[in-house]
């Protein structure tokens, strides 16, 4: 099982206390030590996709363990919750070599990131782990190489993929990742990779065998215009999004009648004068 240190008095649930990699205190609901310890445990997490304040402090309300996003998102995360746990996906930022990489890791965990994601080469996952940088890979079928898998699908369906498949796993393992993505593999071929590497799994669309189970924000709330087979809608914002909209032009619309009917403003939303000041003014003009 895993286990916490402490219990936070703010919020409830079990926290550890750590210090960042800035030297400063910080209390999270997880720690890169409970992924690794998670392996196995019959336990899962829960991760998804944020990019704001306002969502980091939606998913800490809800309990959600894990975090991940775009690099530049870091400090807006951490501005929203101090305890989930964020992986920072450093693939996305135009960095082209791994000393680039190396320097928008080292910067995101300076900026509040627990962790890093990528999917670049195994020298840049080797290169990352020497530094004791925590990183995570991404193995199956990875959405910027979908040309080389012929258009978005499953991976895994046939035993030769599956060999393929387990191959990199081992490669990635002995890289140093200490977690690995788990995107759109055949169920069946998931959980005999998960009962068989040392890295923690993290499943988006690769069943249920795996430490984490991981969802687009954006399909859970229902922002989505396709949701993915392998989600699941639980929101409709959505509706509520269209009804902003829809409120919002209702609302300029009445504004620039009013303007053209000469109705606002009225007496109510004018600054006053009192008669004698403004007689005195007009004679002094």
């Amino acid at each position: 099982m895993v286990t916490h240190t402490r219990k936070s008095l703010e919020y409830g649930p079990l926290v550890t206390r750590i210090l960042d990699y800035n030297g400063q205190d910080a209390d999270r609901t997880v720690t890169v030590a409970d992924i690794v310890k998670l392996h196995g445990s019959g336990e899962q997490y829960a991760q998804v996709t944020a990019s704001t304040a306002d969502e980091a402090a939606a998913c800490e309300a809800a309990g959600i363990e894990m975090v991940v996003c775009m690099s530049d998102c870091v400090p807006a995360l951490r501005q929203g919750s101090s305890r989930v746990f964020i992986t920072s996906a450093i693939d996305f930022t135009g960095a082209i070599t791994p000393d680039d990489l190396l320097g928008v890791a080292l910067d995101s965990l300076e900026k509040g990131a627990d962790a890093v994601i990528t999917a670049r080469r195994l020298e840049v996952v080797e290169l990352l782990a020497a530094e004791a940088i925590p990183v995570m890979g991404h193995l199956g079928f990875v959405p910027k190489k979908s040309n080389l898998f012929g258009g978005v699908r499953g991976v895994g369906k046939t035993a030769a993929e599956a060999d393929w498949l387990w191959g990199h796993f081992r490669r990635l393992e002995d890289a140093g990742a200490f977690a690995v993505e788990c995107e759109l593999i055949s169920a069946a071929v998931m959980t005999e990779i998960h009962h068989r590497t040392r890295m923690s799994t993290i499943s988006l669309g690769s069943g249920p065998t795996a430490d984490v189970a991981f969802l687009f924000s954006s399909d859970i709330c229902g922002e989505s215009e396709h949701v993915p087979r392998h989600a699941r809608q639980y929101g409709d914002l959505a509706r509520l999004h269209q009804q902003i909209r829809d409120e919002r032009v209702e609302a300029l619309t009445a504004f620039r009648a009013d303007v053209t009917a000469r109705s606002f403003p009225d007496e109510s939303e004018v600054v006053a004068i009192a008669a004698d000041e403004l007689a005195q003014f007009v004679d002094r003009l």
